[in-house]
């Protein structure tokens, strides 16, 4: 049973055809988003260990709340079709399964941060066996909240390039583990390399600083690109963020960032687009972060960008 939006269905007729690759897009969050062909047979090599890890098969529901237009939805449906589940197919919005009268077992359900709030008011929200989580990092006051309901849910680590996830970690842990098929390394400057023996890539450097547990098993700590040196100490905006979310009011935004200094080359600063977030909270959080990490000023901006596919918050430098 397939329930598909026209959307949707355009895609199966690109997945069908006879060529041997699919475009999709990357997200945009890290430069310019730009087209990119991926192999059918990545694609079926991913969807497989996805299919492995979660025991999908052709009794199994998959619902799709996300564009088509995008990895992470055509995946959904490149596994649908390679296992042979039954899939539906719903519209993008902020309140997945809303409108749903479902009375059965929802197998695998993906949707990015944005949409949690509206899917755990949906009344088909207990019958979810497994959310994954993509697209931007959750918030930690939201993974809280869902980890204490019991659902096995899963932040996902991945990108466009190696066809959707490599990477789970159950919602509540503080570690990725490897998906059937791949392993994982560091390179010299402390980053993620992705090792696959299913996928054509074969090996993929990332910019993501980890920290390695075990060639399957890693914790991500940020973007290699978002590392502030200031006066020789590395700071990792994301460690901070850790800190930092749990502190704020609800409803608000907020990034650590650098800006030029001429003391120190780079000083971390908090940005906001809320004018509740003051200079106060700079004060609360230097005794619960490591010496000379704490931001030094925040900076409000009317409003944050973020990308347009996933919500991702585009960060900007000072």
């Amino acid at each position: 049973m397939l329930v598909l939006t026209p959307e949707a269905e355009a895609f199966v007729r690109e997945w069908r055809s006879a060529s041997p690759t699919v475009t999709a897009h990357t997200s945009g969050s890290t430069g310019t988003p730009k087209e990119i062909e991926l192999l059918k047979s990545d694609m079926e090599a991913s969807a497989r260990a996805t299919i492995e890890f979660f025991g999908l098969g052709c009794g199994s529901l998959l619902y799709l709340p996300l564009s088509p237009s995008y990895i992470a939805g055509k995946m959904q449906i490149v596994r649908a079709l390679t296992a042979g589940c039954r899939l539906v197919v719903e519209n993008p919005s902020s309140r997945p399964l809303g409108s749903v009268a479902c009375t059965e077992r929802i197998s695998l359900l993906p949707i990015v941060p944005s949409q949690l709030g509206g899917l755990m008011e949906s009344a088909a929200f207990p019958l979810v066996d497994n959310l994954i989580i993509g697209g931007a990092p959750l918030p930690a006051s939201d993974e809280r909240v869902l980890a204490a309901t019991g659902i096995r849910a899963y932040a996902t680590y991945g990108m466009t390039e190696t066809c959707s996830h490599v990477a789970l970690r159950r919602v509540g842990e503080e570690c990725f583990n490897a998906l059937p098929g791949y392993e994982f390394s560091l390179d010299r400057r402390g980053c993620l390399v992705i090792h696959s023996s299913t996928l054509s890539f074969g090996t993929l450097i990332t910019n993501d600083i980890a920290e390695l547990r075990s060639d399957v098993t890693f914790r991500w700590l940020g973007r290699y690109d978002n590392v502030i040196n200031s006066g020789g100490v590395k700071i990792h905006p994301e460690e901070v963020e850790r800190v930092l979310m749990p502190m704020l009011p609800s409803g608000v935004t907020a990034y650590v960032t650098s800006r030029q200094s001429l003391r120190w080359g780079e000083e971390a600063v908090v940005v906001t687009d809320s004018p509740l977030v003051g200079h106060e909270l700079l004060q609360s959080l230097r005794p619960l972060l490591p010496l000379h990490h704490c931001p030094v000023d925040i900076i409000h901006l009317p409003e944050i960008p973020r990308t347009a596919t996933s919500g991702k918050i585009k960060r900007q430098k000072f």
